[in-house]
């Protein structure tokens, strides 16, 4: 597994670290579809992956099937991917948690790029992924991106009749 910086990470990498990859904590995951954890924690969910809630709004409850759980040290299972959907100064503790509980990899989010974090985690020997949506990357990856970054089957490669 690849533990470069997210900015040189190659699309091997990623492909390789999404491939070994099958469980997923999503730490700030929300219960409204309409939010963007929601609706990427969902799509991977939908592609084999499981994914473990992590919120604290919503401990004790269950999110996308799942139970979610208040902090990673509350995950039971193991973890391979911690998919971090929190502001930027929040990263730092999570890596911390990232690591105690033995993840593969730390991805923080679109918008969120805390080097410290970053440098921290690699240093653990984990794969560190900065300011990349993890459902994007996996369509653009595996397939099933179209312009409006959601596979709707409208806009298609093939011919008609292929």
């Amino acid at each position: 597994m690849s533990t470069t910086p997210a900015a040189t990470l190659t699309d091997a990498a990623l492909r390789d670290l999404l491939r070994n990859s099958g469980t997923i904590a999503v730490v700030g995951l929300s219960a409204d579809w309409n939010r963007p954890s929601h609706f990427a924690a969902k799509y991977m969910q939908q592609h084999g992956y499981r994914i473990l809630p992590v919120n604290p709004r919503y401990a004790g409850q269950t999110v996308l099937g799942e139970p979610c759980v208040a902090s990673l040290e509350e995950v039971k299972t193991p973890v391979d991917i911690v998919d971090v959907f929190r502001r930027t100064e929040d990263v730092m503790p999570l890596a911390r948690s990232a690591v105690a509980i033995g993840a593969k990899c730390l991805w923080q989010q679109l918008g969120v790029v805390n080097l410290e974090a970053d440098a921290f985690v690699r240093a653990a020997g984990l794969a560190s992924v900065m300011d990349r949506c993890v459902k994007i990357e996996h369509a653009r990856l595996f397939g099933g991106l179209n312009w409006a970054g959601v596979n709707t089957g409208v806009i298609s490669a093939r011919r008609g009749g292929d």
